[in-house]
Order: C-alpha cells, then sequence, then structure tokens
C-alpha cells in the first residue's frame, strides 16, 4: 500500500435544512493512496488509467503547501513526478460509469426498499428541484441546473426504490441524494451539491456520496479536491478529513465594486 499526503482545497456545501449566510470555509484533506476496496464500502471499480508503453522519467521533488495546489503534489512529501514520454501507443480510457445497491431492508409490511448508488449522472432536473426543495435551498432556474448537471466531471445519486417482495425492478425510483463534481481532467476538482434527502439523513448516506467521489477523483490521478463548507456542516467534512483553512489560505470572493 503507497500512503501519499494529499492536501487538497475544499469547496461544497452539505445539503441541511436551514441554509447559511456565513461564507464557506477552505479546508484541506489528508488522503491515503492505497487499494480503495479495502477503505470505503464500495464495491470494486475498474477505472481507466493512462496506458504507457515506454518506460517513463522518474524523479522526487518536495511540495510546499502552495505547490501542492498548483500541481497536485502532496504537501512536506517527497514524492515521485513521472515524465511521461509522448507516445502514440498512449491510450487515455474513461471509466465507465457504475451503478448497484447499497442498502437494501425490508419493511414490517414486507415493502422492499432499495438504495441505489449510480455514477451515471441520470439526473431529472424536476426531481433535482424537488431535492433542492427539502433540504431548504433557493430555486434555481431549470435550465441552469440542466446546464451545470451536463457539465459535471462526475454526477453521483442515490436513489430509493420499494416494491413487493418478489417483484425486484417493478418499483420506481424516487432521487435521495446527489453530488457532483467539476474538474479539470489533470489535477483540481471541486465537489458540489451535495443533497441528502431529510428523512434519509442520519444513515450515512452524504459521507457515502463523498468518499465515493473522492475515491473516484483519486484514481483518475486528479489530487485537489475542494469544496465550500457551510459553518454548519464544517465538522462533518472535518470528520471525512478535510482540514478547514490549511496554513491560514482563506477562500477570496469577488463582489462587484459598483
Amino acid at each position: 500500500m503507497q500512503m501519499q499526503t494529499l492536501h487538497l482545497v475544499s469547496t461544497s456545501t452539505v445539503a441541511s435544512s436551514s441554509s447559511s449566510s456565513s461564507l464557506p470555509t477552505i479546508v484541506s484533506l489528508n488522503c491515503c493512496r492505497c487499494k480503495a476496496s479495502n477503505q470505503l464500502p464500495f464495491p470494486n471499480t475498474n477505472l481507466g488509467f493512462l496506458k504507457v508503453k515506454r518506460q517513463p522519467k522518474v524523479s522526487n521533488l518536495k511540495a510546499s503547501f502552495w505547490d501542492s495546489i498548483r500541481s497536485g503534489f502532496g504537501k512536506n512529501n517527497t514524492i515521485q513526478v513521472i515524465d511521461t514520454p509522448s507516445s502514440e501507443e498512449e491510450e487515455d480510457e474513461e471509466p465507465l460509469p457504475e451503478e448497484f445497491v447499497l442498502v437494501e431492508k425490508t419493511q414490517p409490511d414486507g415493502t422492499v426498499e432499495q438504495i441505489i448508488f449510480s455514477s451515471g449522472g441520470d439526473v431529472d432536473v424536476y426531481d433535482l428541484q424537488d431535492l433542492c426543495d427539502k433540504v431548504g435551498w433557493p430555486r434555481r432556474p431549470l435550465s441552469k441546473l440542466a446546464a451545470a448537471l451536463k457539465n459535471s466531471y462526475i454526477v453521483a445519486t442515490l436513489h430509493s426504490r420499494k416494491f413487493s417482495s418478489g417483484e425486484e425492478g417493478n418499483g420506481e425510483k424516487k432521487l435521495i441524494g446527489m453530488a457532483r463534481a467539476t474538474s479539470d481532467h489533470a489535477f483540481n476538482a471541486t465537489i458540489w451539491d451535495v443533497l441528502v434527502d431529510p428523512s434519509y439523513q442520519g444513515q450515512g448516506l452524504g459521507k457515502v456520496l463523498i468518499e465515493k467521489l473522492i475515491r473516484t477523483l483519486l484514481q483518475r490521478d486528479i489530487g485537489n479536491i475542494s469544496l465550500f463548507a457551510d459553518s454548519k456542516v464544517v465538522e462533518f467534512y472535518r470528520n471525512l478529513g478535510f482540514e478547514p483553512d490549511p496554513e491560514g489560505i482563506k477562500g477570496m470572493f469577488w463582489y462587484p465594486m459598483y
């Protein structure tokens, strides 16, 4: 297992039933680069990597915090930087979306409920708007919601599906959670719009969404992961390894001067 400290500048709000006017906080995340199946409660996912046929050039560097932000290196860690020679044989494979049953439980009346995780990004904007209403978020134009989903690097969802025993696959799916990430596809990613239906909160589903996004991004060799945290959920992210205001770094927001 290869250990690496990744300092990630953090950027989303986890869904809460009430909004806050306080500014978000910059955070840093320490991660372990290892086999994901030993760290997170998900099935193994076969994700593609850049395939290199020729021998790469390897050098050692030591990164400061700002270097880690600019280049994806781990802060205060001596790491190997691989200078890959260009080759026509290189192939960049995008991983396939995945979907699996995260939780299955049987109700006293015999009804079966499944919580289904998906990274396929198949989200109905009307369902998303309803979910935003439930957590108390202000409404946004549907056209912009659709554009935000389309332009996201990863969209992870949780759906609930209920059906009678013996009728698996016939139940209607209901959106109960979502998180998405944008990225430059190389060094940096930002997590946005982390929502969980209030009636399903407190079951660790928000943690599942964040951990799954982090694992997927790391598997794609994207090391600088950020999110904006509302003051009411800073502890939630801290428990996932995020560190508020690393080395005093602050988030900067542009406002009109007129």
